[in-house]
């Protein structure tokens, strides 16, 4: 069968009596086409300047275009890019789609119903959450100051979609074997300034060590930092390697709060975060730093825009490959 023009089609629909439910979906699906170049437009704004994602060169020259991008050639490594070489949207395709997928993410919608919403398979939505949602939650503050609240969640491991498990089965999630924080909970390590800047760790399983956050923390906070933390004996023993000065909260004595010194925002953050992760009815161990990082950039109302978060996983995508390139 023989498809119709776009002529014969608008004749169609010009001589169509639509009612109002009718009107509202054609202005719908009008609305939600997306002309590609509009999505590479931004793509290649946000890569303007960037050097070799090879070698980090910065002497380039134009060698041509492919598939609507603007290709360069380094003249040190003699390599060639574009805007998306190295970045976790590189080899992505359907473009015209993009725009409409991160407004679905922005609004939290499942790996389906995004599917549905944008037009694509289900096995793309899923891909694409976990190269948008990634590579726009480097877009994250570099240092905290003043008062820093930091706290753990834990949260039971997850082997969901794994093809073997190195474990036995647990129906519908289960619960630990033995009471208590143990190597069969993943943590979740939250750091949160009074101004709201955020950060989000994955220390792996179990509870967190001295180790471990001296190797998150010490970057990130300012030398003045007034840290407090519940009562756990690796903040203490940080906290005395590093100088930085500590207030703990005993809450296991029922003082959760002494003046300025509480938890209340971070754990506030954990809440609002575990409220938001039951919409997906389950995340696996391996993808729980991107959903962090996902609620992180909701929370933070950064990024409020598709394109927004479009930029964003560009120009951090390249941030960070100068980063590890020096």
């Amino acid at each position: 069968m023989q498809r119709p023009t776009f002529s014969e089609l608008f004749t169609l629909l010009s001589g169509a009596t639509l009612s109002s439910s009718e009107l509202a979906q054609l202005r719908a699906w009008i609305a939600g086409i997306r002309d590609p170049s509009e999505c590479l437009a931004l793509v290649e704004a946000a890569a303007a300047g960037r050097p070799c994602p090879h070698c980090s060169a910065v002497r380039l020259h134009r060698c041509g275009r492919a598939s609507g991008l603007q290709r360069f050639r380094c003249l040190g490594c003699a390599r060639s890019f574009n805007a998306l070489t190295g970045t976790p949207l590189a080899r992505l395709r359907k473009r015209e789609r993009w725009l409409p997928y991160l407004q679905c993410m922005l609004e939290s919608r499942t790996v389906r119903q995004a599917a549905r919403d944008t037009g694509v398979h289900r096995t793309t939505s899923f891909r694409w959450r976990h190269r948008f949602g990634p590579g726009a939650a480097r877009h994250r503050p570099s240092t905290l100051s003043a008062i820093v609240e930091a706290d753990e969640t834990y949260r039971l491991e997850s082997q969901k979609g794994a093809r073997q498990l190195t474990r036995p089965p647990r129906r519908r999630g289960g619960a630990a074997s033995r009471r208590g924080i143990n190597r069969e909970h993943d943590c979740l390590l939250v750091v949160r300034d009074r101004s709201g800047l955020t950060l989000d760790f994955h220390t792996g399983r179990g509870p967190v060590t001295a180790a471990q956050l001296r190797s998150r923390l010490t970057p990130v906070l300012s030398p003045d930092v007034l840290l407090i933390s519940d009562s756990a004996a690796a903040y203490a023993r940080f906290a005395a390697e590093t100088g930085i000065t500590h207030a703990p909260v005993n809450l296991r004595a029922g003082r959760r709060a002494r003046g300025a010194i509480h938890l209340q925002n971070v754990n506030g953050w954990h809440s609002r975060f575990k409220s938001w992760l039951m919409r997906f009815k389950g995340v696996a161990s391996r993808y729980l730093a991107n959903y962090s990082g996902w609620q992180r950039l909701l929370d933070g109302h950064e990024l409020k825009t598709p394109a927004q978060w479009l930029c964003a996983a560009v120009r951090q995508a390249q941030s960070r490959q100068v980063q590890t390139s020096t």
